[in-house]
């Protein structure tokens, strides 16, 4: 008997603005909406690059909590596996036209670089602090 796959997994963000969101992730990294709500101010969305997908979401009551904001020491809030980092970095670097982004967050909050435990990637934070290491075992 075969056995059942479960090719990817989807974290789920709260965040403070979809379109917002949706922008960062299609312009500065890649992405591509997959599917939004059909709406003048969309408070749902699914965006993806590859195998890698997000759900996001907006509620006028509930803020985004991020890791990290809970637990410093937590920063990670998804792991985006990407066989080749260092160019997968050299790619998002040329996305980002200026050092910063407007909201006056890095641009990569950890560079490329091997980790303490066993990695090679960087970390990314999205407008709303979420942060995202591409990334895989050295």
């Amino acid at each position: 008997m075969t056995r059942p796959t479960t090719p990817a997994i989807s974290p789920f963000f709260i965040v403070s603005n979809v379109d917002q969101t949706i922008a960062f992730y299609r312009d500065k990294l890649g992405f591509e909406t997959r599917f939004q709500q059909p709406d003048r101010n969309p408070f749902f969305a699914i965006i993806g690059r590859d195998g890698a997908q997000i759900f996001i979401k907006s509620d006028k009551d509930t803020a985004p909590l991020p890791n990290s904001k809970r637990n410093p020491s937590m920063r990670w809030d998804a792991f985006v596996c990407a066989p080749d980092p260092d160019a997968l970095a050299v790619e998002f670097a040329d996305r980002f036209s200026e050092p910063r982004v407007a909201d006056g967050k890095a641009a990569f909050s950890v560079p490329l670089k091997d980790t303490h435990d066993g990695l090679r990637g960087f970390e990314i934070c999205d407008p709303d602090g979420y942060v995202l290491f591409f990334g895989r075992p050295r």
